[in-house]
């Protein structure tokens, strides 16, 4: 098989790591790069005692200089770095003829100014949208292969997008009445000292947090309006729960009127039956967060309530596995004309 160079620019946050725990034992990967700031310098065995054993573990990080990052041979480069900040970067690299994939948000939106409306300042590189794709791999597989620039999905879009697609494009639901609660692992936040994530506010603690606008919001009604064929405005409610990792969503929606709820699985199973990291439970079965930590499913159940005429949805992944790293290393297999599931295991 052959081996791909690749570099992880933002290798010592939560999905750098994550990146490295899988890119590491890749059997179509070469690591020749790891940059981050605060540990520039050290060996990666020094700052991951975890990864003592890895072919590259004697690998230094480096600052994020694109010059260097070309320098090693690197040909694919991951991004796990903050919004407004990879967008440069990416352009540096794309100018030295390596493909990007951006776990940022800053390629995800196709509207400079919807970007600026959710983050709060201009687009960095305006002009590199039209060339991004959303790598979401169960529904763009066939453009991410072909693609320079991949934008990877975030968490909570990917656990909300998903259950939702089948639904709306075959007219299952009504779109304006969908609401989306989500809770998530405090390694959601990065891998940062703020007093709102210490132990001790935030064990034995719940919280609904970034109430109306979360910012991924901008994300998942773009793509949900795609699927729609026209606008769609949802009701985004994420939460903060007391665990490490994980994302549990529950979806609703209004079924159209005469719809039977046999619909809703026969859709889901048309879309994903063949998907290799999408496992669907059926009528009645809860999404579980334990059973996708560390791997790169998510899992989808339903039901529907004949009191008030919804649908649920309930699907549960790993925010650092399916909703970051695992998925952005699923887009790079299929970029790389590999099998998608090579590198991320099953299980």
């Amino acid at each position: 098989m052959k081996r791909t160079k690749t570099a992880i620019v933002g290798a010592s946050g939560y999905t750098g790591m994550e990146l490295l725990r899988t890119l590491l034992t890749h059997p179509g990967v070469e690591l020749t790069a790891v940059t981050s700031r605060a540990e520039a310098g050290r060996r990666l065995d020094e700052v991951f005692p975890r990864f003592a054993k890895a072919s590259a573990a004697t690998l230094k990080f480096s600052q994020p200089d694109p010059d260097l990052i070309a320098a090693s041979g690197a040909e694919v480069a991951f991004l796990a770095l903050p919004h407004g900040v990879a967008a440069e970067i990416a352009r540096a690299l794309l100018d030295r003829g390596l493909k990007v994939i951006d776990l940022s948000a800053d390629f995800r939106l196709r509207s400079a100014a919807v970007y600026e409306e959710f983050y709060g300042h201009p687009h960095p590189a305006p002009d590199l949208l039209d060339k991004a794709v959303y790598g979401l791999p169960e529904i763009r597989s066939a453009e991410i292969k072909s693609a320079s620039l991949i934008a990877s999905p975030g968490c909570y879009p990917t656990s909300i997008i998903l259950p939702l697609l089948p639904l709306l494009r075959e007219n299952l639901i009504d779109h304006s009445t969908i609401v989306a609660n989500s809770m998530s692992g405090v390694s959601g936040a990065g891998r940062k000292a703020e007093l709102p994530f210490l132990f001790c506010e935030c064990n034995e603690s719940a919280r609904a947090y970034s109430v109306p606008k979360h910012r991924h919001l901008s994300e998942i009604e773009q793509e949900l309006s795609i699927a729609a064929g026209g606008d769609v405005t949802i009701s985004f409610l994420p939460h903060l729960i007391p665990v490490n990792s994980g994302i549990a969503t529950t979806t609703t929606a209004k079924l159209r009127d005469g719809i039977a709820p046999e619909r809703v699985g026969a859709a889901l199973e048309a879309a994903y039956s063949d998907a290799a990291f999408v496992r669907l439970l059926g009528r009645g079965k809860p999404a579980d967060t334990k059973m996708v930590t560390r791997t790169n499913f998510i899992d989808i159940g339903w039901e529907t309530d004949p009191r008030t005429g919804r649908v649920i949805l309930m699907s549960a992944e790993d925010n650092l596995g399916k909703g970051a790293g695992g998925q952005a290393v699923q887009s790079f297999n299929i970029m790389a004309g590999l099998d998608e599931c090579t590198g991320l295991g099953t299980w």
